[in-house]
Parts: C-alpha cells; sequence; structure tokens
C-alpha cells in the first residue's frame, strides 16, 4: 500500500530553502560562505514591535484568538489597506494566517476545483505551482522575457486562457526577479480578467520596497470589478522584518473569505495570539524602519547592479522592487542547479537556481547581506564567470 497520496508525492522540493538550509550547515561545519540566496531582511525587528509581543505575552495573551485572528490586527489590516492602497476592506473580509505563503494556500484552496487552469508567469515563486497542485488545480507556466522586464502581457494572458482557467497570479513587486508593474500593465491585465471573470490572487508582500521612480499599485484598487475578483495577499515578514513571526493576511471579497475562513477553522485555528499584537503594533507604531530599510536596500540594489551589468558573460534587468537580481548566465552553458553547486563548493557562494522559479537559464541573488559580503561574493562570482 502506498501511504504517501500521489499528489504530495508529486510535489517538489523547494530549491530555495535546499540552497539556504545547505549554506547553513556549510557555516556550521566552519567554512566561510558568502550567502546571496535568502529571502529575508539581515535586519532585526523593530524594537516597539518587539517590545508590544513581549508586553502582551506578559500580560497572558496566550489563549485563543478567532480563526482569522484578533479583531483589533483586522482592523488596522483594514485600516492600512484604505490608507496606503485605496482599498476598502471591513475587517471581516481580513483573514491573519501564518504568513503570507498561508495565505496563498489557503486562497487557492478555497476558490481552486480540480482541473481548474491557474496561470502563473515565470519566473514565478518557487511554491505557487506547488500549492495550485495540491489543490487538484493545473498550472499553466507562461513565459516572460527580460525584454519584457519580465512582466506577463495582456496578449499573454488572453493567448493562455481557456474555458478552465480559473485565477491568474500577479506578484508585484516580483520575486524572484523585482519587476513591478505599472498601473497601466495591471488594468491591461484586469480587462482580460474581467472579461472572463477571472480570479486574481494578487501577491503584494514586497509593497514597500520599490525604487526609483516605480510605484506600487494594489490591482483591486482599480475599479469595483476588478477588487470583486481579487484576492489580496500581503504581511509583515518583509516590510518589517519579521519573517520567523510567520503573520501574513488576505483581503478578499466577503464570500470568498468566508471560505478562508473555514478552511483556517478546521486547520491551524489562529495564529499566535501574543504575535499578533506586535502586528498591531507594526501597522500602528512608528513607521520609519521601512523607509530606512527601503534606502539601504536601493543603495545595495545599485551597488549590485553596478557590479554585475560589468562582469562578463551574463546579463541582467535593472529591477525595481523586492531585494533579487535576475540574473541571465544562458552564455556560461551550464544548467543553473550546476552552476549553482559549482559557485557553491568552488567558491562559496550561495545562489538561488534559476530552475527554482521556472528558468533554468537565470540564478536569484539576493542583496540582503551587508555591502562587505556583497562586495566579496561578487568578485568571487565575477571570477566564476570569467573562469568560464
Amino acid at each position: 500500500m502506498d501511504m504517501i497520496s500521489p499528489s504530495i508525492a508529486a510535489l517538489t522540493p523547494s530549491l530555495t530553502l535546499k540552497v539556504t538550509n545547505r549554506a547553513k550547515a556549510m557555516k556550521a561545519s566552519g567554512e566561510e560562505v558568502y550567502g546571496l540566496a535568502g529571502g529575508e531582511p539581515e535586519m532585526d525587528t523593530p524594537e516597539n514591535i518587539k517590545q508590544a509581543a513581549i508586553a502582551a505575552l506578559n500580560n497572558g495573551a496566550t489563549k485563543y484568538t478567532p480563526s482569522a485572528g484578533l479583531p483589533a490586527l483586522r482592523q488596522a489590516i483594514a485600516e492600512k489597506l484604505k490608507r496606503e492602497n485605496n482599498l476598502e476592506y471591513d475587517f471581516t473580509q481580513i483573514t491573519v494566517g501564518a504568513g503570507a505563503k498561508h495565505a496563498c494556500f489557503n486562497a487557492i484552496m478555497a476558490t481552486v476545483s480540480e482541473g481548474d487552469e491557474v496561470i502563473i508567469p515565470a519566473p514565478y515563486w518557487v511554491s505557487y505551482p506547488e500549492m495550485v497542485r495540491m489543490c487538484g488545480g493545473i498550472p499553466v507556466i507562461v513565459e516572460t522575457t527580460a525584454e519584457n522586464g519580465w512582466k506577463l502581457t495582456a496578449e499573454q494572458f488572453e493567448e493562455a486562457m481557456t474555458p478552465r482557467t480559473k485565477m491568474v497570479i500577479l506578484t508585484t513587486p516580483n520575486n524572484p526577479t523585482g519587476s513591478v508593474y505599472s498601473e497601466e500593465e495591471l488594468r491591461a491585465l484586469g480587462e482580460v480578467a474581467l472579461s472572463e471573470d477571472i480570479l486574481i490572487l494578487a501577491d503584494e508582500i514586497y509593497e514597500h520596497l520599490v525604487y526609483g521612480d516605480a510605484r506600487h499599485v494594489s490591482i483591486a484598487s482599480l475599479s469595483p470589478e476588478l477588487y470583486d475578483l481579487t484576492i489580496t495577499i500581503n504581511g509583515f515578514s518583509k516590510g518589517y522584518a519579521m519573517t520567523g513571526w510567520r503573520l501574513g493576511y488576505s483581503a478578499a471579497p466577503a464570500a470568498i473569505a468566508k471560505a478562508i475562513q473555514m478552511i483556517q477553522d478546521h486547520t491551524t485555528s489562529n495564529v499566535c495570539t501574543f504575535a499578533q499584537y506586535g502586528g498591531i503594533e507594526a501597522l500602528t507604531g512608528d513607521q520609519s524602519f521601512i523607509s530606512d530599510m527601503r534606502d539601504e536596500y536601493d543603495m545595495r540594489r545599485q551597488y549590485v547592479y553596478s557590479r554585475l551589468s560589468a562582469i562578463p558573460n551574463i546579463s541582467v534587468v535593472e529591477p525595481q522592487g523586492a531585494f533579487y537580481f535576475f540574473v541571465d548566465t544562458s552564455r556560461l552553458g551550464l544548467t543553473s542547479l550546476n552552476l549553482c553547486d559549482k559557485l557553491l563548493e568552488r567558491y562559496k557562494v550561495a545562489a538561488v537556481p534559476g530552475i527554482a522559479f521556472g528558468n533554468d537559464k537565470a540564478i536569484r541573488i539576493s542583496y540582503c547581506t551587508t555591502l562587505d559580503i556583497l562586495k566579496e561574493a561578487l568578485d568571487r562570482f565575477e571570477e566564476f564567470c570569467k573562469a568560464h
């Protein structure tokens, strides 16, 4: 008898976690490793947020809350969405989950049926296709190009649609490419979705990390009709350096929100209670951390872009958001997995193979680390590229 269900046995491991865990193991054994694979801010969570959670714990916030989260936190999220994203939600439409990843999965589980197709632009975040498969859906991967800034066009969206299309996943700013969709681009994509009532899963977890002239726009804010089709995903991990707190949320039309909350009722129940008080403080307290972090990452982004642009045998699109570069390594003649293995073993630099994101001719580099580590890692990466 097979002990594991076929749908779960077919899942592929997360290469991003595999690379970061391997790099950590090498470090633990005493090797010097220059990590460019990370997907989290290296800064600590702001002190006011930590103190709010500590105070809540000391005050006995150790019991269950409603499965969807503390009403006070959900109200703070609703007010944030109105203030920053021009989105009107009642707090009952907000569901707090164990990170944006959990929120994405619950949203897909609530809406995607067996055989439904979900359009996913590539490069994509590693977990989207696997989430769709776990929910019985069929991932439909649409290749984007560097020439178009790694963004899905309305024409590509329309060509990929079939009578079975249920949802499209849009991530802006994007992981792994750092691309940011403009309002004009989102309106064009929205028109296609509206033509056949295609749901939009809008993952906006990197919204606070946009640079230069780029501006984050929530697609649900563009019209009442798009609002009714969109599930907005966000959280605290990236903007407030709270990755380990596991606080994310969805904002959805009432019927979908109710289904998401029912899933949570029967699976995880509520997120850690005292952590939710940290989330309230994050949204209602001092916001200067966000701009300080964004300015720091923008400086590193510009440095890394200047370095990568001068390295032979690779090419790169300047990212407008998040904290990644998606580097085209096709001229090196290696698969992305082989390249990253050699880079880690011989040069002690950890990067993520592009195959994890649906593109085997690229690698993802993160600048969530110090300038000293970036400089040494890029020196070594340049040496690697020159040798190949």
